[in-house]
């Protein structure tokens, strides 16, 4: 078949063209062995509590200590989980007059700058990044909210050219300038403030006082209730909605047309609004009903005038993979065009490329409406965007920092049954071959079988290894391994795999006598379906690496750390000091 042929369909060029090609990536992502053993082993007398403490402090910015502590003091959803059809525009939802008043307190900083909103299930976060990055790349100073963090709450903002998250001292500063404002509103309105709503007005009043040029603003939840769903239209460049899944089903609404109703609020009148998909048509309707209501001009990623194709894997001088894929966008009605062949993604998947199609149509709407924005900018913004937690490959050094060596470790936070999907695709791609683990965290509100069939839905892993991981410090939304081992079974079953179910290993004495336990020696055509409820992820991760290599000690490893952000931040978390600052971008 000829090159030519090939192009015509960019699903079998990635597949069949570039077979060698992914081979030799999923060779090179072998770590290469240590010597010596470097990572320092807890103690075995540490406790359950102890695991499941606050992570939200990280050890370089104890200056940060009064507000942490101000701000856990607050009603935090992020932790107990939200409220039935709370995200909803009906009386259950939350009440954005709440937020307009703690603004107005503030000098409603929200008016003083133009803003791209972004809403939708999957791909917020990734879209945020790309289009900010795209933004500095042409200059601007660009203000960031995103949510959740990772290793440090200063994340979720960032403001300015650098990209980096906000300095302790700066969010130090603005924080005690407002405190006696914020004390008088959450007195004044009973108690009930939240956390997300006096972080929100933080960032917007940051921004504000900065002087960003715009800023990027991600929803916490939903979006026409949502507490960042303040921007007028006046000050509105564009919205944003990704995708539209099945998560936090009852707080907005029960129902996928619900959710898309919910996402749907943040269009403003005469805005813009750029749709990323691919949506199910009568879910695609309800958007463009709400834009049509609201008289905003739609640009859809997934028009057909827009061709996207993943082309081949390579690997970046820092010894990390990315995907190079062109880009495409004619839209002829819309007068917007762009050509971009060969950008590299670092953000694997095709999942990312959308998010990517999707950032690089808010840029040219925003370049319609008069903001230079250069097609280096664009690709440069894209080809610079890294995330911690999303297909984030662990190097050599990181790796021999826990005490690992010879197995290639992959942290991606997926947790939905979208996102599930998605990794299963970047799993096939970096490492077609060898043995497989996955190990599991989860919150206790997300669809454990779900997630279970379409991680199973891929490849075949050796090994599963359940665990628990605290949700944004807290343990009420923990879900139990006992819990997530009968939703792996169930998705086990139902797939016809052959595996054998072990005991649960409950403390970390287990863990460390494992070596002669029978799973060694169990039947090695049989997968392994295992669970731990009391060790470390990093304890959990030798684990895994130990029954792996009794698999085959010849084949490329995979470990795949999975179902929460925080189930990877707990690794990442050790090897904090050697992580550059650009994988916040």
């Amino acid at each position: 078949m000829s090159s030519s042929s090939l192009s015509s369909a960019p699903g079998f060029v990635f597949k069949i063209a570039n077979r060698e090609a992914m081979q030799r990536l999923a060779t090179s992502l072998r770590p290469l062995r240590h010597l010596g053993m470097m990572g320092s082993k807890p103690s075995r007398s540490a406790s359950i509590s102890s695991r499941f403490k606050s992570c939200a402090v990280v050890p370089d910015e104890p200056e940060l200590g009064e507000f942490l502590d101000y701000m856990e003091k607050l009603k935090n959803y992020e932790t107990v989980g939200v409220p039935q059809g709370a995200g909803t525009d009906t009386d259950d939802g939350f009440d954005l007059g709440r937020m307009r008043r703690l603004l107005q307190r503030l000098g409603n900083p929200h008016k003083q700058f133009k803003a791209v909103h972004i809403a939708g299930t999957k791909g917020k976060g990734s879209t945020a990044s790309f289009i900010s990055n795209i933004l500095r790349e042409e200059g601007y100073s660009v203000g960031c909210y995103t949510s959740p963090h990772l290793l440090s709450t200063r994340e979720r903002i960032s403001v300015g050219r650098s990209g980096d998250p906000v300095s302790a001292s700066l969010l130090k500063k603005v924080f005690c300038e407002v405190k006696e404002i914020i004390d008088q509103s959450v007195e004044q309105e009973k108690g009930a403030l939240t956390h997300f709503e006096v972080f929100t007005a933080l960032a917007y009043l940051l921004f504000s006082e900065e002087r960003v040029d715009i800023a990027v603003i991600e929803a916490g939840l939903g979006g026409a209730r949502d507490a960042t769903n303040v921007i007028c239209s006046t000050k509105l460049a564009a919205s944003v909605i990704t995708s539209i899944g099945e998560e936090h089903l009852a707080a907005l609404g029960g129902s996928l047309e619900s959710i898309a109703m919910a996402k749907s609020g943040i269009i403003k009148h005469g805005c813009p609004v750029v749709i990323g998909g691919p949506f199910e048509s009568h879910i695609e309707c309800i958007i463009r009903h709400k834009a049509s209501l609201m008289k905003s001009m739609v640009i859809s990623a997934c028009d057909p005038g827009i061709r996207k194709t993943l082309k081949w894997l390579r690997m970046e001088e820092d010894g990390k993979p990315s995907q190079t894929c062109d880009i495409v966008i004619q839209l002829k009605d819309l007068q917007m065009f762009i050509t971009l062949p060969n950008v590299n993604l670092h953000l694997l998947g095709a999942h990312q490329l959308q998010n990517a199609v999707t950032a690089a149509c808010t840029a040219l709407c925003l370049r319609d409406q008069g903001w230079v924005i250069s097609e280096k900018s664009i690709r440069a913004g894209l080809e610079k965007t890294r995330l911690l937690g999303r297909s984030q490959f662990l190097t050599q050094m990181e790796l021999s920092s826990i005490g690992l060596s010879g197995t290639t470790i992959l942290i991606d936070g997926a947790h939905t049954e979208a996102s599930a999907k998605g990794l299963a695709e970047v799993i096939r791609m970096v490492q077609p071959d060898g043995v497989l683990a996955f190990l599991v965290a989860m919150a206790s509100d997300k669809d454990h079988l779900a997630f279970a069939r379409q991680l199973l839905s891929g490849r075949r892993p050796e090994l599963i290894l359940l665990t628990e991981v605290s949700i944004a410090g807290g343990r009420s939304r923990i879900a139990l391994a006992s819990s997530l081992k009968e939703a792996w079974t169930k998705a086990l079953l139902e797939s016809g795999a052959d595996f054998v179910d072990t005991r649960i290993m409950d403390d970390e004495k287990a863990i460390e006598d494992h070596g002669s336990c029978s799973l060694i020696t169990s039947d090695p055509n049989k997968m392994m379906l295992a669970s731990c409820e009391n060790a470390s992820i990093v304890d959990s991760v030798k684990l895994a690496d130990q029954l792996l290599k009794s698999r085959s000690r010849d084949q490329p490893a995979l470990i795949v750390v999975t179902g929460s952000l925080t189930c990877g931040f707990l690794l990442i978390s050790r090897f904090a000091p050697l992580t550059n600052s650009h994988c916040f971008n």
